[in-house]
């Protein structure tokens, strides 16, 4: 058994696109524009358009969307030269790079507002 995290996206292909440019992510399998799962390690990332059964109303109206504040989290050697040459290519970040007890993090945006903290921990 195996733990997995879902996104919704906007756009499937954009969305990979992203997480393998930008977070060095590699593709495991795509179904056209409704679903892709991409790897990074042991993480594996579901992510699901607006074709994909996961982006479907709920029973009370509710309509699932990207966004939120949980994330999963990458851990990277050098935080602040990774977040630069994001920020050249464009990508969005919620806040500056903080520190805290156990190291640095800052929270990016994929193009559809799902979250994704980049973490440098103290040596």
């Amino acid at each position: 058994m195996s733990a997995t995290v879902r996104y919704l996206v906007a756009d499937v292909d954009r969305a990979v696109a992203f997480y393998l440019e930008h977070l060095g992510f590699e593709l495991v399998e795509q179904m056209g524009g409704a679903f892709a799962r991409v790897r990074h390690g042991d993480l594996i990332l579901w992510l699901s358009g607006p074709a994909s059964s996961a982006a479907r109303p709920m029973p009370d109206g509710r309509q699932p969307v990207a966004g939120g504040w949980n994330r999963f989290v990458i851990e990277v050697d050098d935080l602040a030269n990774r977040v630069e040459a994001m920020r050249d290519a464009g990508v969005t970040f919620r806040n500056a790079i903080v520190s805290g007890p156990g190291g640095k993090q800052v929270l990016a945006e994929d193009p559809d507002g799902n979250v994704i903290e980049l973490f440098e921990a103290r040596r």
